[in-house]
């Protein structure tokens, strides 16, 4: 037990490092914190479990921070957060009552036009 114990921890250690390792290089670069993605990646091998776990705790930022995915955050350049999608885009909708309104006069001068149309005398 004792042995099957001391082969499991070094491949358990060693798939938390391959794992933070592959993470970094695939997370966008506007969620690493504190520190370059080069450098966590020389601190989580040469620190091992101790880089991953501060990898995980205070290189990586979370994705809930962002709006809790409701919203593209486009913030960090001094800009305004845009909705994903269109029900949450106030603009949009905006021009979906303006469609609407303009809808409904069209229909409205259209049975005017009727009425007018009917009240002619037919010869």
């Amino acid at each position: 037990m004792r042995s099957l114990l001391l082969a499991l921890v070094p491949l358990i250690l060693t798939g938390v490092m391959v794992f933070s390792i592959v993470d970094i290089v695939v997370i966008d670069n506007s969620r690493v914190r504190h520190l370059p993605k080069p450098f966590w990646i020389i601190l989580v091998i040469l620190l091992s479990l101790i880089g991953s776990l501060l990898w995980f705790l205070l290189g990586r930022e979370p994705l809930e921070r962002r709006g809790h995915g409701r919203y593209r955050d486009v913030s960090r350049g001094g800009g305004r957060a845009v909705p994903l999608g269109p029900d949450d885009d106030p603009a949009y909708l905006e021009r979906l009552r303006q469609d609407r309104e303009r809808e409904e006069r069209i229909r409205d001068l259209e049975r005017r036009l009727e009425d007018l149309d009917d009240d002619k005398p037919k010869e």
